[in-house]
C-alpha cells in the first residue's frame, strides 16, 4: 500500500455517511476478491474489503473525522508474512 495507515473493524461497525457513495469508486485486481474503495476527487484509498478477512473493513486513518475514534486496540503482527 502506498504508505497509508489502515486499521480494521468489523463490517457491522462500519458506516458511510449518507450520500458519500457518490464520491467513491471501486478498484479490484487479481482475483477480484479484495475491493479497494477510492475517492473520485483525490484518489486516496479510503477503505478496502480484504481478501483474507471478508468479515472486516480496512479503513484509512486519514479518512476518519477527528473525534470519531474513541478506542484503539493494537495487535502486533508479522507484516512480512501477512496474507491480506
Amino acid at each position: 500500500m502506498r504508505g497509508i495507515t489502515f486499521f480494521t473493524l468489523p463490517n457491522d461497525k462500519f458506516q458511510l455517511q449518507p450520500g458519500s457513495d457518490e464520491f467513491l469508486t471501486t478498484y479490484t485486481f487479481g482475483t477480484g476478491t479484495a475491493k479497494h474503495i477510492l475517492c473520485k476527487v483525490c484518489g486516496i484509498t479510503s477503505f478496502y474489503k480484504q481478501r483474507g478477512n471478508p468479515g472486516e473493513v480496512a479503513l484509512s486513518v486519514s479518512c476518519v473525522d477527528p473525534g470519531t475514534i474513541t478506542h484503539v486496540h493494537v495487535t502486533p503482527f508479522d507484516g512480512k508474512n501477512w496474507e491480506y
